[in-house]
């Protein structure tokens, strides 16, 4: 029974809870935590931001205790983390909203104009055959690659049934028209191949497989949700 009566006492000394309070000669009453006072500005601390008035604005003060400073700091911290909860959460919702990707077609493929790694711009045919995403040989440079200084460790079997060299390595983020994946497999081709069609590379499911998509062929669409 004591531990009740404690526990509604302590709810009904939340509620009666009162910051320092000014009141301006125009009307207005402002609450929060006197920061800092001098004889011309005080300095009123009012959740996370510091409002200044001048001494001649000011009516009066009321000051609150200790106690009821410190429980209002801690209604401030909670009525933070609840705001920054749902700003987490409202980003999460929007980043997995599902976005329509512009694509063309040349020859039999769907070509996508991707950003690698922030800034290196490529175009890449979607191949949902492929593992991982390729690289031909020649975005090696743009990478910042040294074939010379790298040893195969892939095997890749291109459109005529060769089987060509490859480099496996991470790419920092793949982005195509703002929806991205960070840290995707790739293979980086060893060897030129003479595939035209074959763009700057493949669009494979190491990307692909973190969202679920769906081609849609009659807008020239590609829809991603992030999983």
């Amino acid at each position: 029974m004591k531990k009740i009566a404690l526990v509604l006492f302590f709810s009904v000394f939340i509620g009666l809870a009162y910051a320092d309070t000014l009141y301006l000669k125009n009307g207005r009453k402002i609450t929060g935590v006197v920061k800092s006072e001098n004889d011309r500005v005080v300095e009123l601390e009012v959740c996370r931001g510091i409002v200044k008035f001048n001494k001649s604005e000011i009516e009066k003060i009321e000051r609150a205790a200790a106690e009821e400073v410190e429980v209002m700091r801690m209604k401030w911290e909670e009525s933070a983390a609840a705001s920054q909860e749902r700003i987490v959460q409202q980003q999460e919702k929007i980043e997995k909203a599902p976005r329509r990707v512009d694509f063309s077609r040349e020859g039999r493929g769907i070509t996508l104009d991707v950003l690698l790694n922030k800034k290196i711009e490529a175009s890449l045919v979607l191949d949902t055959g492929a593992s991982v995403v390729v690289l031909r040989k020649g975005m090696a440079g743009k990478l910042g690659i040294d074939l010379d200084k790298v040893r195969p460790d892939a095997k890749l079997t291109v459109a005529d049934g060769r089987q060509v060299d490859a480099k496996h390595i991470i790419l920092k983020s793949v982005k195509v028209q703002g929806v991205e994946a960070e840290n995707v497999d790739a293979a980086l081709m060893m060897e030129e191949v003479g595939d035209v069609s074959f763009a700057d590379g493949l669009l494979g499911m190491s990307f692909l497989s973190r969202f679920n998509f769906k081609i849609d062929n009659q807008e020239k669409e590609l829809v991603l949700e992030k999983l």
